[in-house]
């Protein structure tokens, strides 16, 4: 999402695919059948509960896994090289981020803020100054020190009016850093390195995203910034693929289509890892197959029934069933003269039967999404929200409003257009099941939908073009309810797959709203506000919080992954028995 915190606080989904029509690693599990369920109904399924179940015989370990003894591999969807946790746009990248670079704050199980890089922290009673205070001798992952100017200089580049990634801190408005973005300035007024471990920032707005925002992943100023001069950053792209950093394990490899390798930081502040090697396996297949035949330790699966028996039977397996903090989604491309009009976006909601998507897809593993917000998070309410139940009559009746008259053929023209739109996704489970069924309930509305599918890059690429009309995506984990939302906001650009024009000034409003405030119970009344208005001017078709299942192999302990840290937060406790 832009803006982002960042990326390690951000806490990117771990394994878990990004994109709706990816469940799992590429297609991992075994494909659902479409279940039957009447047209017009939006009954949620009986939800699974969340649940940790432990293996029933460790001896029934795949002897390619046992024969591993120092080295721990994971699965993960092909990323795409950029290894810097602000300039990557794939967010497999961010798994691949998150091994390697510690923030000064991180998030636990909860969501709750809590040490990392820095031992504790202060804000002032007016809510605008940051005293963060680095633990002692800190080392990046050649050894050499991790200080207070490395924290300086960071937030410096991201302020530098050549960085053009995704993480803006625009939005702490830290004194003096609108003037050196715009080169009125030598240095930023509201940085200051009081001592190699303390750093003090100090903001002109309240915003309750500062804490992570400013507390995020230090780049070494001597590495990252040795060419650094103010408006040019290109001399940084040759150091994407070298990544230096601060976490419990350091970069070795990264092969194309096979795997990215890592080794144990000895440098790492929490003590080196007991498992030396780290592994994820991006090779394309079948992630099911590769856990069954001991080639990965780790992975997640598409949560179902049949996968969930078939990894009770392997009896090595340790199983976690946990939700997600992310949602999923279909975003309009709103420069597209169609979605201009809020009631054709309405439509394509109400005629849509989500109910029977979810269904048919997770099987009870997933709950159909009204708001943009996971039910785990204390911002989730759906009190006063329309739920947008399956209604072709309802959506028909929108279209005809909106001027969309059905032709001779029966798809629905306006001005000489057809009301033919390009559904962009990636293939898979879920996607194999949604395709279908849209097809069928748009057509009955007179919506004629075209889908293709592509890989993930290729989606990202063509849908930031604005090649698309529909497409499917998901967000990363979210541990703040404004990063679910912050994509909304027409002032602060769109989101890392962009809304494509969407504008709305209350939304705008109600979004700052959210953040203005240090106060619980005022920020969770913005947000209760907000969804209502998302809910009649909808910038999304929200999809589904879908549950997580993942496995791994019961001789690697220490696995704990949870909705907020996904898998990165285990990384430091891992020890193979």
């Amino acid at each position: 999402m832009k803006p982002q915190p960042w990326k390690t606080a951000l806490a990117v989904m771990t394994v878990t695919a990004l994109l709706t029509g990816c469940t799992a690693p590429e297609s991992g599990g075994t494909d659902v059948p479409a279940a039957q369920q009447p047209a017009g109904s939006s009954a949620q399924p009986e939800i699974v509960k969340d649940a940790v179940i432990p293996a029933s015989d460790k001896s029934k370990s795949p002897t390619a896994a046992t024969a591993r003894t120092d080295t721990v591999v994971v699965s993960l969807t092909e990323p795409g090289g950029v290894f810097n946790p602000y300039f990557y746009q794939n967010g497999y990248d961010g798994n691949v981020t998150s091994v390697m670079f510690s923030p000064l704050v991180n998030i636990d199980e909860n969501g709750k803020p809590v040490p990392d890089l820095a031992e504790k922290w202060e804000i002032s009673p007016d809510g605008l100054v940051y005293t963060y205070y680095l633990r002692p001798n800190l080392k990046f992952s050649d050894g050499s020190p991790l200080t207070a100017e490395d924290v300086a200089f960071t937030l410096t580049l991201l302020h530098d009016k050549a960085y053009d990634g995704e993480t803006d801190l625009t939005e702490t408005h830290i004194k003096g850093g609108q003037a050196y973005k715009e080169g009125k300035a030598d240095a930023i007024e509201g940085i200051q390195v009081i001592d190699p471990l303390t750093i003090r920032i100090t903001t002109e707005k309240v915003n309750a995203r500062s804490l992570l925002l400013l507390g995020g992943q230090p780049l070494s100023k001597a590495y990252y910034g040795k060419n650094y001069a103010p408006g040019q950053l290109d001399y940084l792209k040759s150091l994407h693929a070298k990544p230096l950093a601060t976490g419990p394990y350091k970069y070795d490899q990264y092969i194309p289509g096979q795997e990215v390798r890592f080794t144990a930081n000895e440098h790492y502040y929490g003590g080196k890892p007991k498992v030396e090697h780290f592994i994820y396996k991006t090779t394309e297949g079948d992630a099911t197959q590769f856990f069954q035949t001991g080639e990965t330790d780790y992975s997640s699966f598409t949560a179902n029934p049949d996968n969930l028996d078939l990894l009770k039977q392997l009896g090595y397996a340790n199983i976690n069933i946990y939700t997600s903090t992310a949602y999923s989604y279909i975003k309009f491309n709103h420069s597209k003269a169609p979605f201009k009009d809020k009631r054709v976006r309405q439509a394509f909601v109400y005629g849509l039967d989500r109910a029977k998507i979810v269904q048919a897809a997770y099987q009870g593993y997933a709950q159909i999404a009204n708001v943009p917000v996971s039910p785990v998070s204390w911002a989730y309410t759906e009190e006063g929200i329309n739920p947008y139940p399956y209604d072709p009559e309802k959506a028909k009746k929108l279209l005809d409003e909106a001027g969309w008259k059905p032709g001779a053929d029966g798809v629905r023209e306006k001005d000489g257009q057809k009301l033919i739109v390009r559904y962009f996704t990636t293939k898979g489970a879920v996607s194999d099941i949604l395709i279908p069924i849209a097809k069928e309930n748009y057509k009955a509305l007179g919506i004629q939908l075209e889908s293709e599918l592509m890989d993930y890059n290729a989606l990202l690429a063509r849908t930031t073009k604005g090649d698309h009309d529909l497409a499917s995506f998901s967000t990363t984990l979210l541990p703040d309810p404004s990063d679910g939302v912050n994509q909304f906001s027409s002032k602060a650009g769109g989101s890392f797959t962009g809304t494509n024009g969407y504008s709305n000034p209350k939304v705008d409003e109600l979004i700052e709203k959210g953040t203005a405030t240090l106060d619980l119970a005022a920020r969770k009344a913005a947000y209760a506000e907000l969804y209502k208005e998302i809910a009649e001017d909808p910038p999304f078709i929200f999809l589904a919080y879908r549950k997580i299942l993942s496995a791994h192999n019961a001789r690697v302990e220490g696995f704990r992954p949870n909705g907020y840290t996904g898998l990165s937060s285990s990384l430091p406790n891992l020890e193979i028995k």
